[in-house]
């Protein structure tokens, strides 16, 4: 069966809440199911290593899960305007599916948490797109049909679903946030079967 590869980084749990709603609403499309994996930890003194296997968690992502996936959610919360470096060290490492043209093709979209409300949720959702631009995948973002957009007064953008986690990371995702990580879901996996039934 095709899937969604939902590729995320979360520190606190706000981002992985976010893959989980986002693959909740994947699986409400017949035909199509979600499939969640993280990237660990990178070190800035020396070359870490961790277990193949997370202690809790989603699995540790490989090339494989990314190079078969029908379509890409990419997730991650911000630092200063961009992505988190587990996530950017992950997509360093996809030269291999960039020369074969693996990916080109295929939907991909974006999402984010952040610590306060204008610390670079917009910048890191684009930023996240740019690597994805390079592999040739087809960017979604949400329409304002999802009125949610409209009524927001925390995350929620044209660009990909955002979190106000708050500046201890303790807000939970609000109502109109959790209903916009569930489109993006539905959006995304309707999107993939279509082009996999036009392919």
């Amino acid at each position: 069966m095709p899937y969604i590869l939902i590729l995320y980084y979360s520190r606190y749990g706000a981002t992985a809440a976010m893959a989980n709603l986002i693959a909740r609403g994947v699986e409400e499309v017949p035909g199509i199911e979600a499939r969640l994996r993280t990237v660990p930890a990178v070190s800035t003194v020396c070359e870490a290593t961790e277990d193949g296997i997370p202690a809790s968690g989603a699995p540790y992502a490989d090339l494989d899960d990314l190079r078969h996936a029908a379509g890409l959610a990419l997730g991650s919360p911000t630092r200063f305007g961009n992505m988190a470096a587990p996530l950017k060290y992950f997509l360093d490492g996809t030269s291999a599916l960039w020369l074969s043209g693996a990916l080109i093709g295929k939907p991909a979209a974006v999402f984010t948490s952040t610590s306060s409300l204008h610390g670079g949720q917009e910048s890191t959702l684009l930023t996240m797109m740019l690597p994805l631009l390079h592999h040739g995948m087809l960017l979604m973002g949400l329409p304002y049909s999802e009125t949610d957009l409209l009524r927001t007064t925390s995350g929620g953008t044209p660009y990909g679903p955002s979190h106000l986690a708050g500046g201890e990371s303790q807000l939970p995702l609000s109502e109109e946030e959790k209903h916009l990580c569930q489109a993006l879901g539905r959006r995304l996996a309707r999107a993939a079967l279509a082009l996999e039934r036009a392919g």
